[in-house]
Protein backbone atom coordinates (compact mmCIF):
# COMPACT_ATOMS: atom_id res chain seq x y z
CA UNK A 1 0.00 0.00 0.00
CA UNK A 2 1.48 3.51 -1.18
CA UNK A 3 -0.21 5.21 1.22
CA UNK A 4 -2.52 5.97 3.58
CA UNK A 5 -3.88 9.71 2.98
CA UNK A 6 -7.29 9.73 1.98
CA UNK A 7 -7.63 6.02 2.74
CA UNK A 8 -10.85 5.50 5.35
CA UNK A 9 -9.64 2.57 8.72
CA UNK A 10 -11.56 0.58 10.99
CA UNK A 11 -10.00 -0.16 14.26
CA UNK A 12 -11.40 -2.33 16.57
CA UNK A 13 -9.94 -1.95 20.44
CA UNK A 14 -9.30 1.86 19.92
CA UNK A 15 -10.02 2.82 22.72
CA UNK A 16 -6.23 1.98 24.33
CA UNK A 17 -2.74 0.67 23.54
CA UNK A 18 -2.12 0.02 19.99
CA UNK A 19 -5.69 0.59 18.58
CA UNK A 20 -5.70 4.07 19.78
CA UNK A 21 -1.92 4.84 18.39
CA UNK A 22 -2.88 2.91 15.04
CA UNK A 23 -5.63 5.66 14.68
CA UNK A 24 -3.74 8.59 16.24
CA UNK A 25 -1.03 7.50 13.29
CA UNK A 26 -3.09 6.65 10.50
CA UNK A 27 -4.77 9.85 11.38
CA UNK A 28 -1.70 12.06 11.30
CA UNK A 29 -1.01 9.99 7.47
CA UNK A 30 -4.42 11.88 6.70
CA UNK A 31 -6.77 8.59 6.91
CA UNK A 32 -10.47 9.22 7.55
CA UNK A 33 -10.71 6.60 10.97
CA UNK A 34 -13.76 4.67 12.52
CA UNK A 35 -12.52 3.61 16.16
CA UNK A 36 -14.55 1.31 17.85
CA UNK A 37 -14.46 0.05 21.20
CA UNK A 38 -16.25 -2.02 24.14
CA UNK A 39 -15.52 0.89 26.89
CA UNK A 40 -16.81 4.19 25.93
CA UNK A 41 -14.80 6.16 28.16
CA UNK A 42 -11.04 5.55 26.45
CA UNK A 43 -13.12 5.41 23.43
CA UNK A 44 -13.91 9.22 23.74
CA UNK A 45 -10.75 9.86 25.08
CA UNK A 46 -8.99 8.34 21.75
CA UNK A 47 -11.90 10.40 19.85
CA UNK A 48 -11.02 13.24 21.55
CA UNK A 49 -7.69 12.76 20.76
CA UNK A 50 -7.90 12.74 16.76
CA UNK A 51 -9.35 15.78 17.20
CA UNK A 52 -6.12 17.33 16.39
CA UNK A 53 -5.88 16.12 12.76
CA UNK A 54 -8.04 17.48 10.09
CA UNK A 55 -9.37 14.44 8.62
CA UNK A 56 -12.98 12.56 9.47
CA UNK A 57 -13.43 10.44 13.00
CA UNK A 58 -16.52 8.44 13.84
CA UNK A 59 -17.07 6.09 16.54
CA UNK A 60 -19.08 2.64 17.92
CA UNK A 61 -19.31 1.42 21.03
CA UNK A 62 -18.96 -2.31 20.16
CA UNK A 63 -18.74 -5.49 21.50
CA UNK A 64 -17.03 -7.39 18.60
CA UNK A 65 -18.34 -10.72 20.17
CA UNK A 66 -21.89 -9.28 19.15
CA UNK A 67 -22.05 -11.04 15.91
CA UNK A 68 -25.38 -8.82 14.45
CA UNK A 69 -23.51 -5.90 15.88
CA UNK A 70 -20.19 -6.57 13.45
CA UNK A 71 -22.54 -7.30 10.85
CA UNK A 72 -24.34 -4.12 11.03
CA UNK A 73 -20.63 -1.71 11.13
CA UNK A 74 -20.13 -2.05 7.47
CA UNK A 75 -23.41 0.03 6.85
CA UNK A 76 -22.50 2.56 9.11
CA UNK A 77 -19.26 2.72 8.11
CA UNK A 78 -20.19 3.57 4.49
CA UNK A 79 -23.00 5.91 5.37
CA UNK A 80 -20.34 8.37 6.97
CA UNK A 81 -17.28 8.07 4.92
CA UNK A 82 -18.78 6.26 1.85
CA UNK A 83 -15.66 3.65 1.22
CA UNK A 84 -13.92 1.17 3.79
CA UNK A 85 -10.05 0.54 3.17
CA UNK A 86 -8.58 -0.88 5.56
CA UNK A 87 -9.42 -3.11 8.51
CA UNK A 88 -7.95 -3.54 11.95
CA UNK A 89 -9.07 -6.35 13.83
CA UNK A 90 -7.11 -5.11 16.91
CA UNK A 91 -9.61 -6.31 19.93
CA UNK A 92 -7.97 -8.97 21.90
CA UNK A 93 -8.59 -10.39 25.59
CA UNK A 94 -7.54 -12.74 27.74
CA UNK A 95 -7.68 -14.90 31.01
CA UNK A 96 -5.05 -16.80 33.15
CA UNK A 97 -6.72 -20.34 34.07
CA UNK A 98 -5.63 -23.51 33.49
CA UNK A 99 -8.19 -25.71 31.18
CA UNK A 100 -8.89 -27.58 33.78
CA UNK A 101 -10.10 -24.71 36.02
CA UNK A 102 -11.26 -22.51 33.49
CA UNK A 103 -14.70 -21.75 33.94
CA UNK A 104 -16.40 -22.52 30.28
CA UNK A 105 -18.12 -18.59 30.30
CA UNK A 106 -14.00 -17.41 30.24
CA UNK A 107 -13.41 -19.58 27.52
CA UNK A 108 -16.26 -18.62 25.42
CA UNK A 109 -15.58 -14.78 26.37
CA UNK A 110 -11.81 -15.23 24.88
CA UNK A 111 -12.97 -17.28 21.89
CA UNK A 112 -16.05 -15.22 21.46
CA UNK A 113 -13.96 -11.64 21.00
CA UNK A 114 -10.15 -13.28 19.77
CA UNK A 115 -11.24 -15.53 17.61
CA UNK A 116 -15.22 -14.63 16.21
CA UNK A 117 -15.04 -11.25 16.29
CA UNK A 118 -11.91 -11.20 13.59
CA UNK A 119 -13.98 -13.72 11.70
CA UNK A 120 -16.88 -12.05 11.72
CA UNK A 121 -16.03 -9.05 10.66
CA UNK A 122 -13.64 -9.68 8.23
CA UNK A 123 -16.69 -11.34 6.92
CA UNK A 124 -18.23 -8.43 6.90
CA UNK A 125 -16.14 -6.17 5.65
CA UNK A 126 -14.68 -7.77 2.29
CA UNK A 127 -17.55 -7.64 0.09
CA UNK A 128 -17.26 -3.86 0.17
CA UNK A 129 -13.24 -4.21 -0.15
CA UNK A 130 -12.32 -6.28 -2.67
CA UNK A 131 -12.86 -4.06 -5.88
CA UNK A 132 -11.05 -0.81 -3.87
CA UNK A 133 -7.56 0.08 -5.54
CA UNK A 134 -5.54 -0.35 -2.29
CA UNK A 135 -7.44 -2.04 0.74
CA UNK A 136 -5.96 -4.04 3.53
CA UNK A 137 -7.50 -6.74 6.42
CA UNK A 138 -5.40 -6.44 9.39
CA UNK A 139 -6.18 -9.08 11.63
CA UNK A 140 -4.13 -9.09 15.15
CA UNK A 141 -3.09 -12.74 16.65
CA UNK A 142 0.13 -12.67 18.68
CA UNK A 143 3.80 -14.13 19.22
CA UNK A 144 1.30 -16.38 20.75
CA UNK A 145 -0.13 -17.79 18.01
CA UNK A 146 3.18 -19.04 17.35
CA UNK A 147 4.87 -20.70 20.18
CA UNK A 148 2.49 -21.71 23.73
CA UNK A 149 2.98 -21.59 27.58
CA UNK A 150 1.16 -22.83 30.33
CA UNK A 151 -1.92 -20.80 31.90
CA UNK A 152 -3.08 -19.59 28.50
CA UNK A 153 -4.86 -22.39 26.78
CA UNK A 154 -8.15 -20.51 24.97
CA UNK A 155 -5.50 -17.17 24.33
CA UNK A 156 -3.42 -20.07 22.46
CA UNK A 157 -5.99 -21.48 20.46
CA UNK A 158 -7.60 -18.03 20.24
CA UNK A 159 -4.25 -16.58 18.46
CA UNK A 160 -3.14 -19.51 16.64
CA UNK A 161 -6.35 -20.05 14.57
CA UNK A 162 -6.32 -16.26 14.00
CA UNK A 163 -2.71 -16.72 12.45
CA UNK A 164 -4.28 -19.95 10.06
CA UNK A 165 -7.39 -18.06 9.19
CA UNK A 166 -5.54 -14.94 8.18
CA UNK A 167 -2.57 -16.58 6.21
CA UNK A 168 -5.26 -19.26 4.66
CA UNK A 169 -7.58 -15.71 3.46
CA UNK A 170 -4.06 -14.31 2.26
CA UNK A 171 -3.41 -16.89 -0.73
CA UNK A 172 -7.19 -16.91 -1.68
CA UNK A 173 -6.93 -13.20 -2.32
CA UNK A 174 -3.68 -13.54 -3.29
CA UNK A 175 -4.64 -14.91 -7.18
CA UNK A 176 -8.56 -13.76 -7.22
CA UNK A 177 -8.09 -10.30 -5.53
CA UNK A 178 -4.54 -9.01 -5.50
CA UNK A 179 -5.53 -5.66 -4.29
CA UNK A 180 -6.76 -6.25 -0.95
CA UNK A 181 -3.42 -7.13 1.40
CA UNK A 182 -4.38 -9.99 3.97
CA UNK A 183 -1.54 -9.25 7.07
CA UNK A 184 -1.43 -11.05 10.10
CA UNK A 185 0.13 -9.67 13.22
CA UNK A 186 2.39 -11.30 15.65
CA UNK A 187 2.83 -8.78 18.89
CA UNK A 188 5.64 -9.57 21.31
CA UNK A 189 5.53 -7.37 24.87
CA UNK A 190 3.86 -4.17 23.81
CA UNK A 191 2.53 -2.63 26.65
CA UNK A 192 -1.07 -3.10 26.53
CA UNK A 193 -3.76 -2.96 29.24
CA UNK A 194 -4.78 -6.94 28.12
CA UNK A 195 -3.64 -8.35 31.61
CA UNK A 196 -5.03 -5.90 33.47
CA UNK A 197 -8.62 -6.43 32.23
CA UNK A 198 -7.91 -10.10 31.87
CA UNK A 199 -10.55 -12.46 33.79
CA UNK A 200 -8.60 -14.09 36.52
CA UNK A 201 -9.19 -15.87 39.91
CA UNK A 202 -7.00 -14.96 42.91
CA UNK A 203 -6.23 -18.80 42.34
CA UNK A 204 -4.12 -17.19 39.65
CA UNK A 205 -1.73 -15.30 41.73
CA UNK A 206 -0.44 -18.30 43.60
CA UNK A 207 3.43 -18.39 42.47
CA UNK A 208 4.25 -21.32 44.13
CA UNK A 209 3.11 -23.80 42.06
CA UNK A 210 4.94 -24.80 38.85
CA UNK A 211 3.96 -23.07 35.64
CA UNK A 212 1.82 -20.92 37.09
CA UNK A 213 3.43 -17.42 36.60
CA UNK A 214 0.94 -15.21 34.22
CA UNK A 215 3.48 -14.01 31.58
CA UNK A 216 6.81 -14.89 30.82
CA UNK A 217 7.84 -11.41 30.17
CA UNK A 218 7.79 -10.07 33.67
CA UNK A 219 11.18 -10.93 36.01
CA UNK A 220 9.25 -10.50 39.12
CA UNK A 221 6.18 -12.64 39.80
CA UNK A 222 3.06 -10.25 40.95
CA UNK A 223 0.61 -10.93 44.05
CA UNK A 224 -2.39 -9.24 42.87
CA UNK A 225 -4.08 -8.08 38.90
CA UNK A 226 -3.62 -4.58 39.18
CA UNK A 227 0.09 -5.31 39.91
CA UNK A 228 0.48 -7.69 36.95
CA UNK A 229 -1.48 -5.33 34.63
CA UNK A 230 1.03 -2.92 35.74
CA UNK A 231 4.12 -4.86 35.54
CA UNK A 232 3.21 -6.10 32.27
CA UNK A 233 1.60 -2.29 31.39
CA UNK A 234 4.85 -0.45 32.32
CA UNK A 235 7.28 -3.39 30.83
CA UNK A 236 6.52 -3.45 27.58
CA UNK A 237 7.22 -2.03 24.29
CA UNK A 238 5.53 1.49 24.09
CA UNK A 239 1.89 0.82 21.82
CA UNK A 240 3.09 4.12 19.26
CA UNK A 241 5.90 1.98 17.97
CA UNK A 242 4.09 -1.45 18.00
CA UNK A 243 1.20 0.55 15.69
CA UNK A 244 4.15 2.25 13.58
CA UNK A 245 6.29 -1.03 13.25
CA UNK A 246 2.32 -2.72 11.52
CA UNK A 247 1.43 0.40 9.88
CA UNK A 248 5.30 -0.11 8.07
CA UNK A 249 4.44 -3.64 7.62
CA UNK A 250 1.38 -2.93 5.94
CA UNK A 251 2.78 0.04 3.27
CA UNK A 252 5.55 -2.90 2.72
CA UNK A 253 3.01 -5.40 2.04
CA UNK A 254 4.49 -8.17 4.89
CA UNK A 255 2.04 -11.24 5.23
CA UNK A 256 3.36 -11.71 8.50
CA UNK A 257 4.39 -8.67 11.02
CA UNK A 258 6.76 -9.36 13.75
CA UNK A 259 6.19 -6.79 16.48
CA UNK A 260 9.39 -6.26 18.57
CA UNK A 261 12.61 -8.33 19.14
CA UNK A 262 11.00 -10.96 21.56
CA UNK A 263 8.18 -11.36 19.13
CA UNK A 264 11.22 -12.54 16.19
CA UNK A 265 13.14 -14.30 18.70
CA UNK A 266 10.69 -15.82 20.24
CA UNK A 267 9.31 -17.56 17.02
CA UNK A 268 12.86 -18.13 15.67
CA UNK A 269 13.34 -20.49 18.77
CA UNK A 270 10.36 -22.45 17.45
CA UNK A 271 11.77 -22.81 14.56
CA UNK A 272 15.22 -24.20 15.29
CA UNK A 273 14.00 -26.03 18.13
CA UNK A 274 10.48 -26.88 17.53
CA UNK A 275 9.91 -29.39 20.50
CA UNK A 276 12.44 -27.84 22.98
CA UNK A 277 12.14 -24.51 22.12
CA UNK A 278 10.79 -22.88 25.86
CA UNK A 279 14.46 -24.14 26.97
CA UNK A 280 16.14 -21.66 24.82
CA UNK A 281 14.25 -18.42 26.12
CA UNK A 282 16.54 -18.23 29.21
CA UNK A 283 19.39 -16.97 27.30
CA UNK A 284 18.00 -14.07 25.58
CA UNK A 285 14.92 -13.25 27.33
CA UNK A 286 16.60 -11.19 30.14
CA UNK A 287 18.59 -9.29 27.17
CA UNK A 288 15.45 -8.35 25.60
CA UNK A 289 13.52 -6.93 28.80
CA UNK A 290 16.48 -4.49 29.32
CA UNK A 291 16.60 -2.71 26.39
CA UNK A 292 13.22 -3.14 25.16
CA UNK A 293 12.15 0.29 24.36
CA UNK A 294 9.00 1.74 26.11
CA UNK A 295 9.10 4.88 25.39
CA UNK A 296 6.44 6.51 22.95
CA UNK A 297 7.22 7.75 19.74
CA UNK A 298 8.25 11.44 19.50
CA UNK A 299 4.74 13.13 18.93
CA UNK A 300 3.40 11.27 21.67
CA UNK A 301 6.31 11.98 24.65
Amino acid sequence: MKTFSGKVAVITGAGSGMGRYLALLLAADGADVCVCDVNEETLNDTVEMLEEYAISVSSHLLNVADKEAIEALPGKVLEKHGKVDLVFNNAGVTTGSHFKDMDEANWDWVMGINLDGVINSTRAFIPHMIDRPEAAVVNTSSIFGMVAVPGQTVYHTTKFAVRGFTESLALEMRDTNPNLQIHCVHPGHIGTNILASARMSDEDFNQEEEGKRPSIFTRNAPKTKQEMGDIFREGGMHPSRAAQIILEGVKNKKSRIFVGLDAKLLDLSQRLFPRHYHKTWALFMPLIMIFRNKKPLKQFG
